[in-house]
């Protein structure tokens, strides 16, 4: 085993002990805990660690179409990191879609976090079909404006002003999405 491996497989297992959720993170208790993501490089620097209050998030879906984040401002946007070997990720990825489609004020983008082609994601998709659009995450270089996954799933809710209202780490249902934003000011649940 090279040194490299085997500082990959260290931070691994850090990251894995540090996926308790902190209290702005939602976890659930009935729900399996949410699979530690693959290990990145750390943060350079304690500033390095401030995130915008308005994230920018800025690249291609498997289907070759470009997709940034502003775009979409004046919607809740549900940005969830997962993987195609995370089981939590494959459980609640029906009920994404099905919110996607359900609600008008609500879209939902896939960020598949881990070392695969896009090939393989598509071929993935036609097995687990969503309606949202779907990008591959470089793990080593995973977008600047968002924390590097502690574990997967991990969800963002963000506002239709393009702030960050909620994080979720662990599997996340469309009930408590619509909670959320009920919370924060936006429609009601079930409106």
């Amino acid at each position: 085993m090279t040194a490299r491996e085997l500082s990959i497989l260290l931070l691994a297992a850090l990251l894995a002990a540090c996926a308790k959720p902190t209290g702005d993170e939602t976890a659930k208790t009935a729900e399996p805990a949410a699979t530690p993501a693959p290990a990145a490089p750390a943060e350079k620097s304690p500033a390095a660690a401030a995130k915008p209050a308005q994230p920018s998030l800025r690249l291609a879906t498997v289907d070759g179409k470009p997709y940034d984040l502003a775009a979409h401002r004046g919607k809740w946007v549900v940005v969830n990191f997962w993987a195609t070997w995370c089981a939590p990720c494959l459980k609640e990825m029906p009920e994404l879609s099905a919110l996607d489609a359900m609600r008008e004020h609500v879209e939902v983008v896939g960020l598949a976090y881990e070392e695969i082609e896009p090939e393989q994601i598509k071929a993935f998709l036609v097995e687990h079909p969503v309606v949202y659009p779907i990008a591959v995450v470089d793990v080593y270089d995973p977008p600047q404006d968002f924390e590097t996954p502690r574990g997967l799933p991990m969800t963002y809710l963000i506002a239709p002003d393009g702030t960050v209202a909620k994080r979720f780490l662990g599997p996340v249902t469309a009930k408590e999405i619509e909670s959320a934003i009920s919370a924060a000011g936006g429609p009601k649940a079930g409106a």
